[in-house]
């Protein structure tokens, strides 16, 4: 077992951990936050998309150990005071979901998308999103949510 510290969503956590458990799963499991979900363990859904230290990154690439000393923000840390965060709220208005599972990893993704580049293009958020599937939609109302929240979050 190996001894960490992460913050997560502002929160600083200390935690034993096994060096071969996932991010995903400390998040999940140890600190009890399951709106990051496990989608396929291979990295290719990003579901499990997080921000550490800021950059998007997927929860299942990554062992919860890397993270010591780090910051983690997960969909749950998005919100502020209840108040939830522009490309949450785009993601609502421009129904950007169905069944909701892929909704927590897309979002976080569009939030890393826009602050790299804080006006997409439709194209440009297409080429960005494409680590991240959804098996419900076409994609057409998450682009637009994620246009919509950049132009909200500006």
């Amino acid at each position: 077992m190996k001894r960490i510290s992460v913050t997560v969503n502002g929160v600083r956590h200390e935690a034993e951990v096994e060096p071969r458990t996932l991010l995903v799963y400390f998040i999940r499991e140890q600190l009890g936050l399951t709106g990051t979900n496990v989608g396929c363990d291979t990295s290719s859904c990003g579901a499990c998309t997080v921000h550490l230290n800021g950059q998007s990154v997927k929860s299942c690439t990554v062992l919860a150990v890397q993270a010591d000393g780090q910051e983690v923000t997960t969909i749950e840390g998005l919100a502020t005071n209840g108040k939830l965060h522009p490309m949450q709220q785009a993601f609502h208005e421009e129904h950007g979901l169905q069944c909701g599972f892929c909704t927590p990893g897309m979002i976080m993704a569009a939030v890393g998308i826009v602050d790299e580049n804080p006006d997409p293009s439709e194209a440009e958020v297409r080429e960005a999103l494409e680590g991240n599937l959804c098996r419900c939609t076409g994609y057409h109302n998450i682009v637009r949510a994620v246009i919509s929240g950049a132009k909200a979050s500006v």
